[in-house]
C-alpha cells in the first residue's frame, strides 16, 4: 500500500523572507512540478528567481498558492474555473484563506493550552491526594 504525500506545514518565521519550492510543495503535499505548472497557468504566482534559476517564494506567493490549491484541489475546480473565480472573487477567496490560516493558528494554540492544562491537572491531582491523607 502506497501512502500519499503528507503535508509538512511551514513554520513561518518573521526573520525569514524566502522559502524554497520544495518547502512549499511539502507544505501543500504536492509535487514541485505542479507548482511550476501553476506558475505558468496563474499570473498571481510569481516567485523570485535567483541568477541560478532557484525559485524563492515569499509569504505572499505561498498565500496565492494556497488560494489556488483550495480552488483546484479542495473545491475540485478546473484551472479555467479557478482563473475565473480569481478574477471575479479574488478578495473573497483571499479573505477566506486568511481566516482559515488564522483559525488554524488559534486551533494550534488552543491544543497547546489544552495539553498544558491536562499536565497541570494531572500534577495537581496527584499532589492533592497525598495532602488529603
Amino acid at each position: 500500500m502506497i501512502m500519499g504525500k503528507r503535508k509538512k506545514p511551514i513554520l513561518f518565521n518573521e526573520k525569514r523572507l524566502y522559502y524554497s519550492i520544495q518547502e512549499v510543495a511539502d507544505h501543500f503535499a504536492v509535487n514541485v512540478s505542479l507548482l511550476r505548472f501553476w506558475e505558468k497557468e496563474f499570473e498571481n504566482i510569481h516567485p523570485r528567481k535567483t541568477a541560478g534559476g532557484t525559485r524563492q517564494y515569499t509569504r505572499e506567493d505561498i498565500q496565492q498558492v494556497e488560494i489556488i490549491y483550495h480552488l483546484v484541489k479542495e473545491k475540485g475546480m478546473t484551472l479555467e474555473g479557478a482563473r475565473q473565480t480569481l478574477k471575479s472573487k479574488k478578495d473573497e477567496e483571499t479573505k477566506r484563506v486568511e481566516a482559515v490560516t488564522r483559525l488554524t493558528a488559534i486551533k494550534r494554540e488552543l491544543l497547546l493550552l489544552e495539553e498544558e492544562f491536562d499536565q497541570l491537572h494531572a500534577t495537581r491531582k496527584y499532589t492533592k491526594t497525598t495532602t488529603e491523607e
